[in-house]
């Protein structure tokens, strides 16, 4: 597993990522299961929110009350949470108030003293970044919170936070897979009047990130879009398909491998946050790792997902 120390931090961490937001009705076993298999493959980093499970907090709490780590087992792991989003709307709210009481409502769920990172979950249209610095500067202080970080935010949106916060912010979560790459796909497109990849979307998202050492965190890797089906395997899909096959058996890995290690290719040095809740996927999409894919391989997948290179 390749590790890197995230900037900002003094964390090293894996660019696997363990998504935990579909344990809620899991058994204590299985929950085991899929953690110490992802601990296993080298995958110590994992992804929580307080908005995931029927009620909030509740994949958290399913996940302290399943593994029952000591303080010991608990330093062994990094852990990231997410605040901002309140389903009884649905609406985003990054007050002061709301971040800080989730951050709270947070540690009592996963019983321990602090969180790694804490994201805002998505964008708030309502934002003050007054009141968010005011937060993070108090969970900073309480010892409650190590690093900040994002989803799902524009440069824009990072400019006029870090206008105002403290910290670095040393994460943005984005949706990204070989067939949902459009931060990728615009750029190799760009000035290409006729072509609808080369619109600007996200105003250069994934250079913005790099030129201020933020580590992209890819969600919903293996999704063909917004939560509508995987891709691997899918009849939607036969010419990627065929060349993940192919570089499966070349590299002797499974299809899920190839899909993480092109994200992992990336220069941006990303990490992949994975969704399943099948432990062999987990070791399967581990071994993308480090996996060497060379600069046409990764250009060939790229076509194949329907993506031009003018």
């Amino acid at each position: 597993m390749k590790t890197f120390t995230l900037p900002g931090t003094d964390m090293v961490v894996p660019n696997v990522v363990l998504g935990l937001m579909r344990i809620q009705d899991m058994t204590d076993d299985a929950v085991r299961t899929l953690v110490n298999t992802a601990r296993d493959a080298g995958i110590t980093f994992l992804d929580h929110a307080d908005v995931y499970g029927t009620d909030d907090h509740g994949c958290e709490r399913r996940f302290a009350e399943a593994m029952k780590l000591s303080s010991s087992e608990r330093e062994q792991f990094v852990i990231q949470s997410k605040a901002g989003i309140v389903k009884d709307g649905p609406y985003f709210d990054f007050s002061h108030q709301h971040i800080v009481e989730s951050v709270n409502g947070s540690l009592r769920a996963l019983d321990t003293d602090y969180l790694d990172i804490l994201l805002l979950h998505r964008p708030d249209a309502l934002v003050e970044p007054e009141e968010v610095a005011r937060a993070f500067d108090e969970l900073a202080a309480a010892g409650k919170v190590r690093a900040f970080g994002v989803s799902n935010q524009t440069p824009r949106q990072l400019d006029l936070l870090r206008k105002h916060v403290t910290q670095p912010v040393v994460a943005n979560q984005l949706q990204l897979s070989i067939t949902h790459a459009p931060m990728i796909a615009q750029g190799v497109a760009a000035n290409m009047q006729d072509l609808d990849q080369s619109v600007v979307r996200d105003d250069g998202i994934v250079d913005y990130c790099r030129l201020h050492d933020i580590t992209i965190q890819a969600w919903s890797p293996f999704q063909a879009g917004f939560f509508d089906g995987p891709f691997i395997g899918s009849d939607r899909f036969p010419e990627l398909n065929s060349v993940i096959n192919r570089l499966s058996d070349k590299y002797g890995v499974p299809a899920e491998a190839i899909a993480v290690a092109w994200i992992t290719r990336h220069p941006a040095q990303m990490q992949v946050v994975l969704g399943t809740t099948t432990p062999e996927r987990v070791s399967a999409a581990a071994l993308g790792s480090d996996l060497p894919l060379t600069r046409p391989e990764w250009y060939e997948l790229f076509r194949a997902a329907g993506y031009k290179v003018p």
